[in-house]
């Protein structure tokens, strides 16, 4: 019962310090004799090799194992060598094939010993090793009737995450065992590598690739447990965000129209939103049929029903479903379906394709007008009618073939759009780009000249036709409209983002930024984690990417930088390296939360404990004593029984949430039937008695842009 009322926080790092996370060299250990039995009887989980000659075998498993000792680092795992020449063990050095193998202690003991052949690269060592570990909580079935037994072990109690692998010592085994050593005490991990099951599972073909099912077992009364399966591409982050999307509720309810509902929100940003309406007079029959749909979308997109009895649903009667794609900035779809079906086969198959044609996209719910099933043939129409007249405006440059080398010679970001008259996307769009060249114009931006090409007159520079003597070469324009960037020295960049004036203009402004910026000193690192490069993206809290490495010369430095170029407008990213990169596991945060309990910085990694029925006592466990289970188990128990002494004291400080938006109990609370009638006479009192003072100090905050928090600060 004493973990009900305890906060446990380990804060802290290797003793190395954060140089090294970033040198691996340093976590590969050389060990002795004397080191190798210390480590063995601390009681320490060590992956090692017994170097007795050297190959070209193993110099390359040497070169691997060196780059292992990072990843397994993070699990806790220690990983050395020694030097049979120098060091006297025979109880190893002396073992026949001693080189041509590895081996894994823990608790003292031998656990498992791995040919060179199985461990042969850092993805093979590492899934290997975890898989050695989690034998007894990875199970491996051969047969259906092995998966049958599994499932009724399971049913009542957990699910079970089971995943097909092509070989074993894989990129995807890897990330289906440290998947596992995460949510292994979550879900029951079943590996399997062909066979049967696979024929049952419906999967045909000579070599099909590796795949992740879920069994809904732990809700399950049938036989056989129901499955989801994974339909994105096997890695370590698709599988976490499966599985966070497979213990998300089935279906949700809202009082509120879908235009209002929030976008897809982590970790579910990756999954689309679909919105079923439900009438007073057949609540009880349409919440059954969207709890059926749900299921037949669950691992494809979440269902969230939309109850019309609430005056704040605006949606017209017409329309009953609706949709949002994952995609930032993607707005809600209106539909008039005759069959869900229609839904469901959408979102297996053809996402990219257009839904029925009474979809309405985005707009203003109250104008009739939006809803009219000519509005598409109205505006080529019109678009047809005024294709001779397109507004030329000073903001943008119309370009020809002439014109087009000169424009590309000028310093700073050149911006170009190449559409086509007759087609509606591309005029559509077009009013879009010309709204962006005037705000950036307005708002006083420097660098960057917007222009545009018409390829229905200049189709040999659209078609980038040598005739056309451009001074740098670029692709054909097959896709209207098309945007490409600019720059003096520096490869063309394709926009691919949505085609509006938001998506457009912030990525235009991230793009002037250099990607990614070296950081130097303090206040560079500060400014780039908290502030915006240009006040027009206060508004947009754009996310941030910041590589640390010991050294510029890193070998990674290049790959991080190459990694930041291809994301220059879509993310801000820095480089921080040398002295200030070493210093990264001191962060801020763990500074002042450390202060906060002690008033001081203790040795790290320190173990804190607070515990709540004193209600102000904090406790540290004793400072350079080893954390393993034994001792760690004694002191919560002298806390328990008031044998330990306080090492600091809570303050009575409340915390609140940092923003309103954070305050997700009042969230909850707003999203209640009837909670805006409720309150509204309340708030309305209320408003009329807050001072000027008061007035004053939310006006200037609302202006200040450090005010509001951005995803690099949570």
């Amino acid at each position: 019962m004493m973990w009900m009322y305890v906060a446990f926080s380990l804060l802290g790092i290797h003793p190395g310090g954060c140089a090294d996370m970033f040198n691996t060299s340093s976590l590969l250990l050389e060990l002795t004799t004397v080191d190798f039995y210390d480590k063995l009887n601390a009681g320490k989980m060590v992956f090692i090799y017994f170097e007795n000659q050297v190959s070209p075998t193993v110099s390359l498993f040497l070169g691997e194992l060196n780059n292992s000792a990072e990843v397994l680092h993070d699990y806790g795992i220690l990983v050395g060598k020694i030097n049979c020449n120098k060091e006297l063990l025979p109880s190893y050095c002396m073992k026949e094939r001693v080189h041509q193998t590895a081996f894994l202690f823990r608790a003292g003991k031998e656990l498992s010993s791995f040919d060179l052949d199985t461990v042969f690269d850092v993805n093979s060592i590492v899934s290997e090793v975890l898989f050695a570990i989690l034998r007894e909580e990875v199970k491996y079935v051969h047969t259906d009737a092995d998966l049958l037994a599994m499932e009724k072990s399971s049913r009542g109690k957990k699910d079970i995450v089971l995943c097909y692998v092509s070989s074993l010592g894989t990129q995807e085994h890897r990330s289906v065992m440290e998947t596992a050593y995460v949510y292994g005490s979550q879900f029951q991990f079943i590996l399997i590598t062909g066979g049967p099951v696979l024929k049952h599972l419906g999967v045909i073909g000579a070599s099909p690739s590796s795949r992740v099912w879920f069994l809904h077992c732990r809700s399950s009364n049938s036989e056989r447990c129901p499955l989801t399966p994974m339909r994105t591409p096997l890695s370590t982050l698709s599988l976490h965000t499966f599985l966070q999307l497979m213990e998300a509720p089935l279906l949700s309810e809202v009082y509120e129209d879908p235009s209002t509902v929030p976008g897809p929100q982590f970790p579910y940003q990756q999954t689309p939103q679909v919105f079923l309406f439900s009438y007073p007079e057949t609540e009880h029959l349409d919440q059954e049929k969207a709890k059926a749909l749900a299921w037949r979308l669950c691992g494809l997109a979440r269902l969230v029903l939309v109850h019309r009895k609430s005056p704040a649903v605006k949606t017209p009667s017409q329309y009953n479903a609706a949709y949002r794609l994952s995609e930032k900035g993607s707005e809600v779809k209106y539909l008039t379906l005759r069959s869900m079906d229609e839904l469901l086969e959408f979102f297996l198959h053809d996402q990219e394709e257009e839904l029925p044609d009474e979809e309405l996209e985005g707009g203003d719910n109250n104008n009739e007008d939006v809803f009219d099933g000519k509005l598409e043939d109205e505006i080529s129409s019109s678009v047809y009618e005024n294709r001779g007249h397109l507004v030329h405006m000073d903001s943008i440059t119309l370009l020809t073939p002439e014109d087009f080398p000169a424009a590309l010679a000028q310093s700073g970001l050149k911006v170009v759009l190449f559409y086509l008259k007759w087609d509606a996307v591309s005029m559509a769009f077009h009013t879009s780009f010309l709204q962006v060249a005037e705000r950036l114009a307005d708002s006083g931006v420097e660098g960057v000249h917007m222009s545009a090409v018409d390829c229905g007159e200049w189709t040999d520079l659209c078609a980038a036709q040598p005739a056309a003597s451009l001074p740098i070469s670029f692709p054909p324009i097959s896709a209207f409209p098309s945007v490409l960037l600019f720059r003096p020295q520096e490869p063309i960049q394709v926009y691919r983002g949505m085609l509006g004036y938001h998506a457009l203009h912030r990525f235009i402004l991230l793009s002037l930024v250099v990607s990614p910026q070296a950081l130097s000193i303090p206040e560079e690192i500060t400014s780039f984690l908290h502030e915006v490069p240009h006040p027009q993206l206060a508004g947009y809290n754009p996310d941030r990417v910041l590589g640390l490495f010991q050294t510029h010369t890193h070998s990674r430095v290049s790959v991080f930088t190459k990694a930041a170029k291809s994301l220059r407008g879509r993310v801000l990213s820095a480089l921080l390296t040398d002295g200030l990169a070493q210093e990264c596991g001191r962060t801020p945060v763990g500074m002042s939360v450390l202060g906060s309990y002690l008033d001081s910085m203790p040795p790290l990694p320190t173990l804190l404990l607070v515990h709540l029925p004193t209600e102000q006592g904090v406790y540290q466990y004793p400072p350079y004593t080893s954390i393993v289970a034994q001792s760690v188990l004694k002191w919560l128990q002298r806390v328990e029984e008031a044998q330990e002494s306080p090492a600091g004291m809570l303050n009575n400080d409340d915390w609140p949430p940092t923003v309103d938006f954070y305050d997700f109990l009042k969230v909850m609370d707003e999203e209640e039937p009837g909670f805006a009638s409720q309150h509204s006479a309340e708030d309305e009192d209320e408003e009329e008695n807050v001072d000027a003072a008061e007035s004053g100090l939310e006006e200037e905050t609302s202006m200040d842009p450090s005010f509001h928090m951005d995803r690099s600060e949570l």
